[in-house]
């Protein structure tokens, strides 16, 4: 999670050997980015060349992982039981102490050691495989990530508690020394790639000791303050790094997935770990992924959302991780989980913004996976298999889509199902083919208002069809009409043909798919105004470079005259009339930067996408950042114009007025 006030956070890290495509499965020694540097040193500057998402990560799509472990034996409130167990008058320690005992008498790692609750019954983490007895199967878990059509998958192979799942040397308190007396991360590792997936490893352990265990008393011996987290500082610092090498040198991780609070280690040590990880990627020959909340960068490595995604397409590349339930991110007593439509139409949306989506899942403490969460999995396979071409390796097109249903806007928002107006884009890589996923069955005719007369020019589409039931089937839908309104696309029938969570028309054409302009704009000087603040974008006259944009009242100066000139690929610089400079970012990413202006330089912080909202409104995404301008909607005239991640504000709104 994103910080701790959250009572929900786990992340983990995930590998994939093959990537499974329409055509067929794609090796799995895929050679390195030729712009990849021979090796790297522990420092910005070197760390940052790393590519941050090789094409076998952009092409992959979707991923599985789980919270499985110690704190999924008591299967109460969430995975947080170990913290909150020690929160005096919490529902988790009344819990624990109706059931287990005071935690005083009965800490946490009795669920490690093994210990009789207050019934009589022995508690503890120890899941045995089938083949002795038990009902864990790491390979029947591997096939159904592979039935799920899941391209990479992984354990969180340690979560805040302190639990590693692997045969730690730096840490007695694994799951080989105790518990299961099982290498679990050696048998899912080994499934997983057996399956032709990549491998991804979660690690959450930067929270275990800045934070996490903040209600339990100081521990007596040095063996316990490791696992609570309370060895000094600096032990705890080099334990962290210690714990990823391991991983590293150990299962070889195609994704290391880590959680939050990264920010609160050491500068230079979290420079050693990625140096030391993309040193050891060189000497396997293979391209992996680094993922963070915080305490890196997009240049390196990838950011991830937790539980949401961005409203509008992101650049760079990026990930979230989504759980299959709404209250935990482990196996409870009573979970419930969101529907299948909400799950697949948030992949859906996610693919479309330039993203991936890693789904977590909760196993049951002996290893059973529940019969709800294999459904909810088998379903999106089921779609995956069928209409997978409109998903992996395609890129995001110049729009995400259409429609009423607003998805992703940041970190915690709920995945929700769309409806029959709402229509999602994909392309094929070589940019000749466009998919529009519509979220239901639109009726006879589906009318695609983004691909209007106004906006794109298809005199070059060849064929335009509807993904048939099976893969590589296909229904020809040869009467479609153009107007200023949007593309008119006759479908078979009133009634949907098939049963599908969402149906995909393939839209081929002759060369390049045309460039998507923002609708008629006016091409001479106009004005930029805030929909909230009803004030117009302003430079501020004979200005330094690096000034900072206002709003102003509209009063016919060129200070608030821009012109927008059309870059190509749905791109445009906005330029001042009073002294010529352009509209730029300046790079910064931070939620609330203040846009900046400077001399024009052709960089991607001063190219500019006019996403066409309607009703003549237009947010302005810039695409070095992928965030908006924004108003703040202060209304204040000569306050700083900001730039804002994009979400259904009118903050973020413009009209673009000819003058």
């Amino acid at each position: 999670m994103a910080s701790s006030s959250f009572p929900f956070s786990r992340r983990r890290l995930l590998t994939t050997a093959g990537i499974a495509t329409a055509g067929g499965l794609l090796g799995v020694g895929t050679a390195r980015a030729i712009s990849a540097p021979s090796s790297y040193t522990p420092t910005w500057s070197s760390v940052d060349q790393h590519p941050p998402a090789p094409e076998w990560f952009q092409d992959a799509k979707f991923g599985i992982y789980f919270h499985w472990g110690v704190f999924s034996v008591p299967a109460f409130a969430n995975e947080w039981y170990p913290r909150n167990m020690y929160n005096n008058g919490s529902n988790e320690n009344n819990h624990h102490k109706s059931v287990f005992g005071d935690p005083s008498a009965w800490p946490y790692h009795n669920f490690i050691n093994g210990a009789r609750d207050k019934a009589g019954n022995w508690v503890q983490f120890a899941p045995k495989l089938k083949s002795a007895g038990g009902n864990f199967d790491p390979n029947e878990w591997a096939q159904l990530f592979a039935d799920a059509g899941a391209r990479f998958a992984g354990p969180v192979a340690e979560h805040h508690d302190g639990y590693s799942m692997w045969n730690s040397r730096v840490n007695e308190w694994n799951s080989v020394a105790t518990g299961p007396r099982l290498d679990l991360l050696r048998l899912h590792a080994d499934a997983i790639r057996a399956k032709g997936l990549k491998l991804l490893v979660s690690l959450h352990h930067a929270y275990n000791f800045t934070g996490f265990y903040q209600w339990v008393p100081s521990q007596s011996t040095t063996t316990l303050r490791k696992l609570y987290g309370q060895l000094d500082r600096a032990t705890e610092n080099q334990l962290w790094y210690d714990k990823l090498k391991e991983v590293i040198d150990g299962y070889q991780p195609d994704i290391i997935w880590q959680d939050f609070n990264l920010n609160q280690l050491p500068e230079s040590q979290r420079l050693n770990f990625l140096a030391y990880y993309y040193n050891q990627a060189i000497a396997w020959n293979k391209d992996v992924v680094a993922t963070y909340k915080d305490g890196f960068n997009t240049r390196g490595e990838v950011f991830d959302y937790e539980r949401g995604g961005p409203a509008d397409i992101q650049n760079p590349y990026w990930l979230t991780d989504d759980s299959i339930s709404s209250s935990s991110w482990c196996y409870t007593v009573g979970i419930g989980y969101y529907s299948l439509d909400a799950m697949l139409h948030a992949l859906i949306d996610r693919v479309s913004k330039n993203g991936n989506m890693l789904l977590n899942i909760a196993p049951m403490a002996d290893g059973t996976i529940p019969s709800g969460q294999r459904s909810i999995l088998l379903g999106i396979g089921d779609y995956l298999r069928r209409f997978g071409e409109s998903i992996y390796a395609t890129r995001a097109w110049t729009s995400y889509g259409e429609g009423p249903t607003k998805m992703g806007g940041g970190s915690f928002v709920e995945p929700r199902p769309g409806t029959n107006r709402d229509i999602r884009f994909t392309r094929s890589k070589d940019n000749t083919v466009l998919y529009a996923t519509v979220l239901g069955w639109p009726g006879s005719t589906l009318d695609i208002t983004t691909l209007n007369s106004n906006r794109i020019n298809l005199g070059n589409l060849a064929s335009t069809q509807l993904l048939g039931s099976t893969a590589g089937s296909y229904i020809n839908l040869p009467s479609r009409t153009q107007d200023g309104s949007a593309l008119h696309i006759s479908m078979p029938s009133s009634t949907a043909p098939f049963s599908a969570p969402a149906y995909v028309v393939k839209l081929s054409f002759n060369g390049q798919i045309p460039t998507l302009g923002s609708g008629p704009l006016p091409t001479t000087w106009v004005r930029i105004t805030n929909v909230t603040t009803n004030l117009a974008l302003d430079s501020g006259g004979n200005v330094a470079a690096g000034s900072a944009l206002k709003q102003w009242n509209y009063d016919g100066s060129t200070n608030l005259q821009w012109q927008l000139a059309d870059l190509g690929n749905g791109w445009y610089r906005i330029t001042n009339r009073t002294n010529s400079m352009v509209a730029d970012s300046w790079g910064n990413t931070a939620n609330g930067a203040s846009c900046m202006q400077a001399a024009w330089n052709g960089g991607n912080n001063q190219q500019w996408r006019l996403n066409n909202l309607g009703n003549g409104r237009y947010q302005i995404i810039n695409r070095g950042t992928g965030t908006a301008l924004d108003s703040g909607g202060n209304t204040t005239v000569g306050s700083n114009v900001k730039l804002w991640s994009p979400d259904s504000s009118t903050n973020l709104q413009w009209t673009i007025t000819a003058v």
